[in-house]
């Protein structure tokens, strides 16, 4: 495990990435002199050699980033299952630019560029994709890689593409059985591995992911065409994870003030700003296992019917049903902003050390979710006359999920099971144990009193809590397009398109929770912890917990089965929810979107040099339509001059209407400098919309219901927003520039300068708003994220090359590599939602107490590289992966403050052995370094958690019929 350095060390590439750079440089001179340029005129000669394995792949990618009309990066296989990845985020993150936020089971969401997934958009066989997280981006866990034959990046624009790409575009494309030309009945089975299993007294074993597959194609004698593709996918594993982490609300407390016996003092950004001494603190410290499983089944079907030479039709079908199960335990140091005294702090307020009191909680969880996805499409296309191609494609795409959470919390008390005091907690209705907590390893070392033993299920009867609830989020896409194209015989343009769409996004989220209190202090309730404590412990499921980090001092604590407490308590294992209850955290959102466009693709030769490529513009309209509720109060008269306020239990529904309209003008040339040399440039407006989870329009008005106050204003000073409807897309304005060289089949080298300046951003703001309670109306401030007209720019490089070192005797010819580098660097901002510079309702700014973050996914260095041999059936790849540090973003939650992830690297291996042309067997090795997640929070380099989830192995059999 790495250790974490303060201050921020500069860029430092992993030992493996410095290597693969080495060879770059090395190898170089030899493709100079391989490869010299042809005499004027000559057409390059391709190699005729039938090539297969990880070779076939690169040469198939060289030729479709050579052969785009835009700069992109390709990644494709001849044969389905054949990407070179065990996930489709796995394959797409070797893709020059790309970069993936890890977790457990591998690369998950991807930003390009070093840009956040949510400045791109993904579209799947052409067509937009929804998921289940509120956000813009694309859980790529969700599909099969074994069912998908290609995946593209387009970093620049066309009028063509659907909107909604700032940072580029991911194409996933599923085979199509015509042009695929043959039959292909294909079996894949694998088992899966995951290292932190045997951490476990019951261990989960072995997991498998099986795929069978069918491609066919038919002739009728009347010259009509059919041909079929069909796929199935069953999945199921194991994800374990330890953690230590902290809660997601930080405080900067006084630094001149030690207060005994109640939480630290806040002095205020004025105060802090003046030169008042502060530290930062988050709400708890919590140690965290994991015991998950997850399972996947998924399905495609396609098929493309061409009864004539004019009309083409195309459907196609994708559904996957995923679900995913956890059993948690926490042991919480649950008020970790109490009684604080000696210190040491640096000068960004950042906790090297400190003593304080705290109460000590045994939460059991148990956690379930179910996520399902249908999409697909119908597609007909005619072709009139040569010069003509009419297209209408219609489609659907629909992702439901639903999160279902049974929590019990055991506090640890004064007096145990057997009304005996226990050693070590102070006295008071809330039990408070002493700590001292010192960073100086990986993670911080936590010393409890040592009078007290946390690992004591007797202690565990205090203040308890159980919680249920279902979240359910629901996003569906309905969308149509028509598409018309025109060859001319003769002048610039060589084709002519336009074409116009429509689509309908309705997104939900529904969050119903039931929360019940247990007070110690009432006999019933007392009696009810006891039985639950005793009736419930378990042994300590894991051993080794959180083994590899150093600084770590707690290795496991009192137990209890998650399921068992909670039907202690509640007496069933239902949810007890009312369906019909409303809360105003809840999102109801319909945004519209229209568009036209028009598009010329041209061919000509400009300055001496031939040159291709397309200008256009697009026209968008987006319309959003949020509901939302408000929380029903009552103002009740004290008497006394004062008033206090009431839930009445009722909610007031309120719809907000926005919209915008944009114009989203590109062009992109590519110049043939020589037969082997490109020169491509484009310039290109592009829009990414904010995530539709944070459209929402509901408010919650938090009340305690035995306050009094002087006035309806004070009252409501306290008023929370699910989002903001009228928050405006960010837009950008783009160049780029990129030298390609295509020296032979096997090598490619490019390299490429780009600039985008951003129009608009976000920033939390006190806005205005009246409530009217008892026939009084006020004006009062909340604090909600808006849009600002602000602007700011990033510029970036990347370079890549590809290469085999075919001049190399056997078998040594088949080795090769391919290394990516992409730097960035922006001057986008992003507050702290709570300690961030804010804007007053009076225009005034309240300034910041702890440095902005950047764009949301960004990262100034993202290097990627592989090592591969092809040794005729047998070829191997080692691939590795670096992103520097990024801020990254809570989906659909503004108030969340700013989080950062650390430098990451990650090393993964494949292996293939061809037995015959029809059995094939494959080793997968995942995260070999065992590299953990690191994560700061609200400023770079304050400790808020690392995440371990160890080595994963995948071992496989394929077979071809």
């Amino acid at each position: 495990m790495r250790r974490t350095e303060l201050p921020v060390s500069p860029f430092h590439p992993h030992p493996l990435a410095a290597a693969l750079l080495a060879a770059l440089f090395a190898a170089a001179p030899a493709m100079a002199q391989q490869a010299d340029p042809p005499a004027t005129g000559a057409a390059t000669t391709l190699d005729q050699v039938q090539v297969t394995g990880i070779r076939e792949s690169m040469q198939s990618s060289i030729n479709k980033k050579r052969d785009d009309t835009v700069i992109s990066d390709v990644l494709s296989a001849e044969d389905i299952g054949d990407l070179p990845a065990p996930s489709l985020a796995d394959a797409i993150e070797t893709l020059t630019g790309a970069a993936s936020t890890r977790d457990k089971t591998g690369a998950s969401e991807i930003s390009i560029r070093g840009l956040g997934a949510f400045l791109s958009s993904t579209n799947f066989n052409g067509r937009e994709i929804t998921n289940g997280s509120g956000d813009r981006s694309v859980n790529f866990n969700m599909f099969p890689a074994e069912l998908i034959n290609t995946v593209a990046i387009y970093k620049t624009q066309r009028a063509d593409i659907i909107e909604g790409g700032v940072a580029g575009t991911i194409g996933l494309e599923t085979v199509k059985p015509l042009e695929y030309g043959k039959r292909s009945v294909q079996m894949d089975l694998r088992g899966s591995w995951a290292e932190y299993d045997k951490k476990y007294k019951d261990d989960d074993g072995i997991g498998y992911r099986g795929t069978a597959s069918y491609i066919d194609q038919f002739e009728f004698s009347n010259g009509g065409k059919l041909g079929v593709s069909l796929g199935i996918q069953r999945l199921e594993g194991s994800d374990p994870e330890e953690s230590i982490t902290s809660g997601s609300t930080w405080y900067a407390c006084d630094g001149r003030v030690n207060v005994a016996n109640a939480n630290c003092t806040e002095p205020g950004a004025a105060a802090i700003a003046a030169g008042t001494p502060y530290y930062l603190v988050p709400s708890s410290r919590i140690y965290r296992l994991k015991q998950e499983r997850n399972d996947r089944q998924s399905e495609f079907a396609a098929v493309q019917w061409r009864p004539n030479d004019v009309v083409e039709v195309n459907v196609d079908v994708e559904h996957t049903d995923r679900n995913w199960y956890e059993n948690r335990s926490d042991l919480s140091l649950s008020n970790t902003r109490r009684g604080i005294v000696d210190r040491q702090v640096d000068d960004n307020g950042v906790v090297r050390a400190l003593s304080g009191s705290t109460s000590i909680d045994s939460t059991s969880n148990r956690y379930w979710r179910n996520e399902e996805y249908t999409g697909g499409g119908l597609n007909l296309i005619v072709r009139p006359s040569p010069a003509w191609e009419l297209s209408t494609d219609l489609s659907y795409s629909h992702t439901r999920r639903v999160d279902n959470e049974r929590a019990t919390r055991l506090r640890a008390n004064q007096r145990d099971t057997a009304n005996a005091i226990v050693p070590g907690i102070s006295s008071g209705t809330t039990g408070y144990v002493n700590y001292d907590w010192a960073w100086q390893g990986e993670v911080p070392s936590v010393y409890l009193d040592p009078a007290f033993d946390p690992g004591n299920w007797d202690a565990y009867t205090g203040a308890a809590r159980v919680t249920s609830s279902e979240t359910e989020n629901d996003h569906q896409i309905r969308a149509g397009r028509f598409d018309a194209s025109f060859m001319p015989e003769d002048g610039f343009f060589t084709r002519i398109k336009g074409g116009l769409r429509a689509s309908q996004a309705d997104y939900t989220l529904r969050d119903n929770t039931l929360v019940t209190d247990y007070d110690q202090r009432i006999a019933g309730d007392k009696a009810s912890i006891i039985a639950a404590n005793r009736g419930c412990r378990t042994a300590f499921p894991q051993k080794d917990f959180m083994d590899a980090a150093s600084g770590n001092t707690i290795s496991e604590w009192a137990y209890f089965d998650p399921m068992c407490l909670y039907q202690s308590f509640r007496g069933t294992s239902d949810s007890l929810l009312d369906p019909s209850m409303q809360d105003p955290n809840n999102v109801d959102i319909t945004e519209k979107t229209r568009s036209l466009y028009l598009l010329g693709e041209f061919a000509s030769e400009w300055f001496g040099l031939p040159v291709t490529g397309n200008l256009g513009v697009r026209w968008v309209k987006t319309d959003v339509r949020s509901e939302g509720v408000r929380t029903g109060l009552t103002v009740v008269d004290n008497g006394d001059g004062t008033i206090r306020l009431q839930p009445t239990g009722d909610f007031t529904t309120q719809t907000f209407k926005a919209g915008n309209d944009k114009l989203l003008p590109s062009v992109n040339a590519s110049f043939e400098l020589r037969d082997d040399l490109l020169l491509r440039v484009a310039g290109y407006r592009a829009m990414s919309r904010p995530d539709i989870s944070a459209l929402g329009a509901g408010r919650t008005i938090n009340v305690n219901g035995d306050a009094s106050f002087g006035n309806l204003a004070d009252a409501l000073d306290d008023i929370s927003a699910s989002g903001n409807p009228a928050a405006q897309p960010l837009m950008s304005w783009n160049g780029d520039l990129s030298l390609e060289w295509y020296p032979n089949p096997d090598t490619l080298l490019a390299a490429a300068v780009y600039w985008k300046q951003f129009n608009g951003g976000t920033a939390t703001a006190l806005v205005d708003e009246t409530y009217t309670l008892n026939g009084q109306s006020v004006t009062v401030p909340v604090r909600q994220q808006v849009t600002t007209d602000e602007d700011s720019t990033l510029t970036g490089m990347e370079l890549s090359a590809t290469h085999r070192f075919s001049y190399l005797p056997q078998p040594f010819d088949g080795m090769g590599f391919k290394v990516s580098y992409n730097y960035a660097d922006s001057d986008y901002e992003t507050q702290d939602s709570r300690l961030g510079e804010q804007l007053a309702s009076d225009g005034s700014v309240i300034p910041a107490i702890v440095s902005p973050a950047g764009l949301s996914g960004f990262s100034r260095h993202v290097l990627s590289g592989s090592l591969y041999w092809d040794v005729g059936p047998f070829n191997i790849q080692a691939i590795a992966k670096f992103r520097s540090k990024y801020y990254q973003d809570f989906t659909g939650n503004t108030a969340q403050q700013n989080r950062y992830y650390d430098d990451n690297t990650s090393v993964d291996l494949r292996a293939r052995y061809r037995v015959n042309k029809n059995l094939s067997l494959s080793l997968e090795l995942m995260n070999i370094t065992n590299e953990p997640r690191v994560a700061y929070q609200p400023s770079y380099g304050n400790f808020r958690e690392v995440v371990s989830y160890g080595r994963r192995a995948f071992f496989g059999v394929r077979y071809k019929f």
